[in-house]
């Protein structure tokens, strides 16, 4: 006569009848982790926009700290030079840009860096989002890597972000992302090769 399988099966015979119960299977966290990185979609433009004044109104204010005096310093030193032209009778030739000028212009670069760094670079690298970003439900994430960029892609793309702004070319770029595709990338993420997402 053929023995039937004991409920629970031979390790609950061996423990004395003590049955496990059963649980339902849970998802790896982990791989939970990567579906969402690799299911990760460029953002919408209109919270990227958004995100973008937020960021450069929250910069612009930390900035102007640093600009405000540094522009009346110049006006002063304009205006000296302008006065002592006049007093010498005859028609002189003022440059605005000259050693102490150019020293102020270097400061406000240096400070637009700096904060630049500081507000932009650094948490974009830890947490791949700015406080606009942060605010609107974006991140920047690499193209290959779906996670965030390094600090080095960060710097990057902070570098040509600004570069092209001084160069008055930054608002081609910003709109450059309506007509990219797939990423809808502006210049400074193909610099960095990142794009922005949706989502955290």
């Amino acid at each position: 006569m053929q023995q039937l399988a004991q409920p629970g099966g031979p390790a609950a015979a061996a423990d004395g009848g003590a049955v496990t119960p059963w649980r339902p299977p849970v998802e790896d966290p982990f791989l939970a982790a990567v579906r969402a990185q690799t299911a990760a979609r460029p953002a919408g433009l209109g919270r990227r926009l958004l995100a973008r004044l937020i960021d450069t109104a929250v910069l612009g204010a930390l900035l102007s700290a640093a600009a405000v005096p540094l522009g009346v310093r110049t006006a002063d030193h304009i205006d000296a030079k302008i006065e002592n032209a006049e007093l010498t009778g005859e028609t002189v030739t003022v440059w605005l840009l000259d050693g102490t000028t150019a020293g102020y212009l270097g400061m406000f670069l240096a400070a637009l860096l700096l904060l630049g760094a500081v507000y932009e670079v650094l948490p974009t690298a830890r947490w791949g989002r700015t406080l606009g970003k942060r605010l609107c439900g974006v991140r920047v994430m690499g193209i290959e890597s779906h996670e965030n960029p390094s600090f080095a892609e960060s710097l990057r793309r902070w570098l040509v972000y600004s570069l092209l702004g001084l160069l008055v070319v930054g608002v081609v770029n910003v709109l450059w992302c309506f007509v990219d595709r797939p990423w809808r990338q502006c210049w400074h993420d193909k610099a960095a090769r990142t794009f922005v997402a949706s989502g955290g």
